[in-house]
């Protein structure tokens, strides 16, 4: 109820235009379109009331176009998909039209509506979720987005062949770049390979020249050892605490005896190791970056079998693919012929065991001591596969080769090419069935070969089949490099399957929810090199377009104080969820010293938590006023729905 003899308040305009969308049928099968626009035509408040077949269109956004600029409409409701989707692309419009992009309100009428219900009740909850869009929409003011200087510097995480492309692609543009690397060396898993597939390019020609490139680059400094153990900020002005430590450590005597034995020195690259920087940390130190924005690039690891799973850890003569190149390396250097030797063994028959840590199911296969199942495909296991059969048929043609399958997914350009290369190849394939894996036994005395492969399969029509193997090669799958601190210290967001999650995998590909901060590669799915060099470049553009222009614009659905009503209670502060965003200050008013409360807009999640807890009403979140739920609230519960 209005106090006395204060005016009632009206909303800010009776001119909003409503575009309800047909969405190609997923939302005209279900709710009556026409009649979700003849019943808002009757709202108050409400100028014109349109439909179109895809709103996001070209027609549809013209038709929101010239209504704002005939002067009909000044404010937008737009009902149709999530606002995830197309919330961007209708305030781009209102943009072109020369109105204000925060004049807008979206009404989810697909995932909450059609995609859940039927019928006219489909039809009357669209018409009240609407409603309550128009309503709020009239009582919306416009807002100008908030600009946030930048720091001209990005850091990149993790310097493997993602991280490197990424810093070269920055530094190229003009922008100053930080690496950060955790181990001595350069290269990520990419070094650990001898030939990539499908192209058999060389790993050591790969790391090699990008290492080259980044070592050699004045835009880039390149620090090893170090690890980011604090983090604070927000896009355009982040900061991180970096140690940075000696290296030490059995692993890392190994990698030294490697790079003794190979000859080579600092900045030269060490077979299945990597590159070791000239410049490394001596002693531990502790230094602050500030940036404008974050890549993470931290990779990824291959899937670690359980010890007994395919006889891994219980027979010697069962590796991993990752192990099998190594061997294989040394093999090539002490060729003996055209059979395959390994460690003084003659390889007649190799079998390859395709999904080894991939596609796992749960009530089939087993968790183990890590407590969960990697129930996606990791897409480079088959290719990783192929390209590893048709090396060892075409150098050693003497060698047989199995590959037992539950599908072959070779999805790239050139990798459907290596399963019928693989065919011509003489390679002899066996599918099996998820639950009924091939199980590697030793075999009876009387056997010539040291283990054995019993599998029903499914090309013979479910034949259980006994197939020898004098090498068992498992072709192991991605997993997530684990990042618990960084996850922990930055909030970033972390799917089902462990690997960091991107805003959408479509239109944000390479975005994390926390504005400024960047994917590239491994780090966010299972990717092949050229997928990961790919998401790396497009993560560098992404960066470097905030970085070059000099400032960023965030969205203004922030916290706002009224200081004419703000006692300085510092509930608000208790309940803020971000650190930082809001602080209890000291201000000077009618010559007295008084504790206000104060948003810092960059850090601020419009999230409301504040707002609910002011007693004294001194605070709203911009784009969400307490009087913009209530105009909702009764546009629910008043709207005529009726025919």
């Amino acid at each position: 109820m209005a106090e006395k003899n204060k005016p009632e308040e009206v909303p800010a305009s009776g001119k909003v235009g409503v575009y309800v969308c047909y969405c190609g049928g997923n939302i005209s099968d279900e709710v009556e379109v026409e009649k979700v626009c003849d019943r808002l035509r009757r709202q108050p408040g409400v100028a014109v009331a349109r439909s179109n077949m895809f709103m996001c269109s070209d027609p549809g956004q013209e038709m929101i176009i010239e209504d704002i600029k005939s002067g009909k409409v000044d404010r937008v409701v737009v009902a149709s998909c999530s606002p995830r989707l197309h919330e961007t692309t209708f305030r781009s419009a209102i943009s072109r039209a020369g109105g204000n992009p925060y004049l807008y309100e979206h009404a989810n009428i697909r995932e909450q509506v059609s995609w859940v219900h039927h019928g006219a009740e489909a039809t009357d909850k669209a018409t009240r979720l609407v409603a309550a869009a128009a309503a709020k929409a009239g009582w919306l003011e416009p807002l100008k987005p908030i600009r946030v200087e930048v720091q001209p510097r990005a850091v990149v995480i993790g310097a493997g062949v993602a991280g490197l492309k990424a810093a070269l692609e920055l530094a190229d543009r003009g922008v100053e770049v930080v690496l950060l690397e955790k181990s001595p060396f350069l290269g990520g898993q990419v070094a650990r390979w001898q030939r990539l597939a499908p192209f058999g390019e060389s790993a050591a020609e790969v790391v090699s020249e990008l290492t080259s490139a980044v070592l050699q680059h004045p835009g880039i400094t390149v620090h090893t050892g170090a690890t980011v153990e604090g983090f604070e900020g927000y896009i355009g002005n982040f900061k991180l605490k970096v140690v940075q430590r000696p290296p030490s450590g059995a692993a890392y005597a190994q990698e030294l005896d490697s790079l003794s034995r190979s000859g080579g020195g600092p900045g030269e690259y060490v077979p299945f190791v990597g590159v070791m920087p000239s410049a490394r940390p001596e002693r531990e130190a502790e230094f602050a970056i500030t940036a404008g924005t974050i890549i993470l690039a931290t990779g990824m690891k291959p899937y670690l079998p359980q010890r007994g799973e395919y006889g891994y850890q219980e027979f010697p003569e069962v590796v991993t693919l990752p192990e099998f190149t190594r061997l294989l390396d040394a093999a090539r250097k002490h060729r003996q012929g055209e059979m395959l030797v390994i460690q003084g063994r003659r390889i007649r028959n190799l079998a390859l065991i395709h999904c080894v840590g991939s596609r796992q199911i749960p009530g089939i296969h087993e968790e183990g001591e890590k407590g969960y199942l990697n129930e996606y495909c990791s897409r480079t296991c088959c290719t990783a596969s192929l390209f590893t059969a048709n090396l060892i048929r075409e150098t050693y043609p003497q060698t047989r080769v199995f590959e037992f399958y539950r599908d072959i997914r070779a999805f790239g350009r050139g990798q459907e090419e290596l399963y019928a290369q693989a065919s011509e190849n003489g390679v002899t394939f066996f599918r099996f069935q998820a639950g009924e894996e091939p199980q590697v036994i030793r075999p009876g005395a009387s056997s010539s070969s040291p283990l054995q492969l019993r599998v029903k399969d499914v090309l013979t029509f479910g034949e259980e089949l006994e197939v020898p193997a004098d090498l068992v090669v498992l072709a192991v799958g991605q997993e997530a490099n684990p990042i618990p601190e960084l996850v922990e210290l930055m909030k970033l967001p972390v799917g089902a399957d462990r690997f960091l999650l991107e805003v959408h995998p479509k239109l944000r590909p390479v975005e994390v929810a926390i504005a400024g901060i960047y994917l590239a590669g491994t780090c966010q799915a299972p990717f092949d090199v050229g997928e990961a060099s790919a998401a790396a470049a497009a993560a560098a553009v992404k960066a470097a377009a905030v970085l070059t222009r000099g400032y960023v614009e965030l969205d203004p659905f922030v916290a706002e104080v009224d200081l004419s009503q703000c006692q300085g209670v510092g509930a608000c502060v208790a309940a803020c969820l971000a650190p930082g965003a809001l602080s209890l200050v000291d201000l000077e008013v009618e010559g007295q010293k008084v504790r206000r409360a104060q948003v810092n807009p960059a850090l601020c999640l419009g999230c409301g938590a504040c707002v609910a807890v002011c007693p004294h009403n001194a605070i709203n979140v911009k784009g969400w006023t307490l009087k913009q739920y209530e105009a909702m609230v009764d546009a629910i519960v008043s709207t005529d729905i009726a025919a």
